[in-house]
C-alpha cells in the first residue's frame, strides 16, 4: 500500500490576516481557495503543503501543529523575525542533530521548523 501526500490542516478565524502571513512572510502560494467567504485554503512552497481552515471559535493547541523541514533554519528564522513574527522557542542547535526553532502565526497556532545538521 502507497500513500499519497498528507498536509497539516491550521484552524485560523480570519483567512485574509492568515493569508498575509503564510504568504506575504512565509512566501507560500496560494494554490486552491473554497467557499463564499472563502473558508479553505491550500497553500504551498516547493513540497510544503499547508491547509488553512476557517474557524470561528479557535482554541490555540498547546503542542506544534506541524513540523516544517527546511534546509537552512536560520535563514527561515531571520526572515520570520523581519517580519516580526513571535518566535516561541530560540533557535538552536540540538544534540540530536537538528538546529530548530518554533514560531507561532498570527492565530498563536504553533510550528515546528527543522533543518537536519
Amino acid at each position: 500500500m502507497q500513500f499519497g501526500r498528507i498536509a497539516a490542516g491550521i484552524g485560523v478565524t480570519d483567512i485574509e490576516r492568515a493569508l498575509a502571513f503564510y504568504v506575504g512572510v512565509l512566501g507560500m502560494a496560494k494554490t486552491f481557495e473554497n467557499g463564499t467567504p472563502v473558508g479553505f485554503v491550500i497553500l504551498e512552497r516547493g513540497p510544503a503543503e499547508l491547509h488553512l481552515t476557517r474557524v470561528e471559535r479557535h482554541v490555540v493547541a498547546e503542542h506544534n501543529v506541524a513540523h516544517l523541514m527546511v534546509d537552512d533554519a536560520r535563514a527561515l528564522h531571520d526572515q520570520l523575525v523581519a517580519g516580526g513574527t513571535r518566535i516561541v522557542k530560540a533557535l538552536r542547535d540540538a544534540d540530536y542533530g537538528m538546529r530548530g526553532f518554533v514560531f507561532a502565526d498570527p492565530d498563536g497556532n504553533l510550528i515546528d521548523v527543522g533543518q537536519n545538521l
